[in-house]
């Protein structure tokens, strides 16, 4: 059996930029990218206190669903920052069409080097995204940085208990947000050590297990269409997807992943 490659800091952010801008993402993830969709980020924004006054840095903000939607919902200003210039053009058209480019802006960024002067926003949140950055401490230190005194910082994320199944230590799992979670201890003491106060945690692995669902029917149906010609994917690329939902499925159900929110403030 072939042992799993090494995933390079330049493979993480080129490849997740990639994959998350192409039909594939489109096809399984929907609009958000994330499990609990649009009803977790209300939950976030609701236990981060977002109001009209906040100043809100989105990052890894994708094609700008839920920033535009806490902007909407809350009244916040905006700004999102990706690493894909795909993403931050299809975000920048959606604000435009929404009516809300006055309060929501994108930009390219990297989160391990936020393109953002010390003390410049109000809050900063983060979904599903926090653990596929490789250096998950220096993203960390930069959401403190960007932070004014008492800011506060919401993070939605993956965790895991237990070892990693060995299929998921790959590019694929990585993008797939499941390569590199870490228990939620870990992302608690990212954190600290970064200069907040210890977060609150509340969980929600039913959102998980319900996009896992979803995305194994997704599969199904997509590989039908694939072979029937109506949809340009390579059928061999089913299969691999088609594994490593099988496993992920499996660990979620043994309770080895789970999906949590995270809030705490800038000490």
């Amino acid at each position: 059996m072939n042992e799993p490659r090494a995933v390079s800091s330049t493979d993480v952010k080129s490849c997740c930029a990639t994959l998350y801008a192409s039909d594939w993402a489109r096809l399984l993830l929907g609009e958000t990218f994330h499990p609990g969709g649009l009803v977790l980020t209300k939950r976030l924004g609701e236990l981060l206190g977002l109001g009209p006054d906040d100043r809100v840095l989105d990052v890894a903000s994708g094609i700008g669903t839920s920033a535009i939607f806490l902007a909407e919902r809350f009244g916040c200003s905006v700004v999102g920052i990706d690493y894909g210039d795909v993403e931050v053009r299809t975000a920048t058209e959606k604000a435009r069409e929404a009516g809300v480019v006055d309060w929501v802006r994108f930009e390219r960024g990297d989160a391990e080097r936020l393109p953002f002067a010390d003390a410049t926003a109000d809050v900063v949140i983060c979904e599903c995204a926090f653990c596929t950055f490789p250096d998950k401490a220096a993203a960390a230190r930069e959401f403190a940085r960007v932070l004014r005194p008492g800011g506060r910082v919401g993070l939605s994320d993956l965790t895991r208990s237990g070892p990693m199944p060995s299929e998921l230590q790959t590019l694929l799992g990585w993008l797939a947000c499941l390569g590199d979670a870490r228990p939620v201890e870990e992302y608690v003491t990212y954190l600290v050590e970064a200069g907040f106060s210890r977060p609150t945690v509340e969980e929600h692995p039913e959102s998980l297990r319900n996009l896992v669902r979803e995305i194994r029917g997704k599969l199904i149906g997509a590989e039908v269409l694939a072979k029937l010609g109506k949809l340009p994917i390579p059928i061999a690329d089913f299969r691999q997807a088609k594994e490593l939902a099988k496993v992920a499925s499996a660990a979620v159900e043994e309770g080895r992943f789970g999906y949590s929110l995270l809030i705490a403030r800038r000490q």
